[in-house]
């Protein structure tokens, strides 16, 4: 069972200029929450417990201030800054010693994932002992993403990198799932012409040794790029929309390790404290009825 992860809080935010000029995307408010509590409340609910974020140099103490005192939520965080942007696959460079062999989840820390089947499906294939797994999704324009084409079994023909033309619409989320040779792996590739190392290819050689598997999300979960300003504004709507009709938070990582048993109700009270009066605690004050 894959109980490490890597969240993704780097990058220049360059599509999202001006507002990341100073701070990390990541740290930007989805509704009343940061961008980043909605993947890490993801991989919570999968079981992991065990985080490394890559940030920004000089970013790391934002994200400290505001995720708080992490024993708080029953898990455990640590930080380290990518001095400048060298592709994803870096991710396993940089983190070589948390990661020790094991199989390990990577996450974009701008990815919005929604869906009541979505954690159990994910969970279930968190238990990859062998390979690498994607995450598929539908997508009206999949020129602006790595794209997966399949052949008439339905298996993986091949992985472009933004088509100009494709016949797939299924497009590569931010979340994978590599087993214990993504380091290895990773250590063969070479920068490409953006003198970055590319995810496509570390998958392409995963798939060169049928170890490569999909999971299509479907209509059963919502995914966001919350990276781009229209899906950035469309998230914080879909969450508010959710929300209130539901009276249940997204992402609320305190009642999420409540139930997974992590913290007791003694906890919530500190975090209370943390957050002072908002409507988050509002919530929150609702868990310890």
């Amino acid at each position: 069972m894959t109980k490490k992860a890597i969240i993704l809080c780097g990058g220049t935010g360059s599509r999202m200029f001006p507002l990341t000029h100073s701070v990390n995307k990541q740290l930007l408010p989805i509704l009343d929450k940061p961008m980043f509590y909605y993947p890490l409340s993801l991989l919570m609910l999968c079981g992991i417990k065990d985080f490394i974020f890559i940030v920004n140099k000089n970013q790391e103490q934002n994200f400290r201030n505001t995720l708080g005192d992490q024993n708080d939520l029953g898990i455990k965080v640590r930080f380290v800054a990518q001095e400048k942007p060298r592709g994803l696959p870096d991710a396993f460079l940089i983190t070589e010693k948390f990661i020790k062999n094991k199989s390990v989840a990577m996450i974009l820390g701008d990815n919005f994932f929604y869906g009541n089947m979505l954690s159990p499906l994910i969970r279930e294939t968190f238990k990859l002992k062998d390979g690498c797994n994607i995450y598929l999704y539908p997508s009206k324009k999949p020129s602006s993403y790595g794209v997966v084409e399949f052949n008439k079994k339905n298996q993986i023909k091949k992985i472009v990198e933004k088509p100009k033309k494709t016949t797939s619409n299924s497009i590569i989320t931010g979340l994978y799932v590599f087993d214990k040779n993504v380091i290895s792996f990773t250590k063969l590739l070479k920068p490409s012409k953006r003198k970055e190392l590319e995810i496509t290819d570390l998958l392409k050689i995963y798939k060169s040794k049928k170890k490569l598997k999909a999971e299509f999300l479907g209509r059963g979960g919502t995914w966001l790029d919350t990276g781009n300003i229209e899906d950035f504004y469309n998230t914080s709507s879909f969450v508010s929309a959710v929300e209130n009709r539901q009276g249940l938070k997204i992402a609320c990582i305190e009642e999420i390790a409540l139930k997974q048993k992590w913290i007791k109700k003694i906890d919530i009270k500190k975090a209370l404290k943390f957050y002072g009066d908002c409507n988050y605690s509002q919530y929150l004050k609702r868990l310890l009825k």
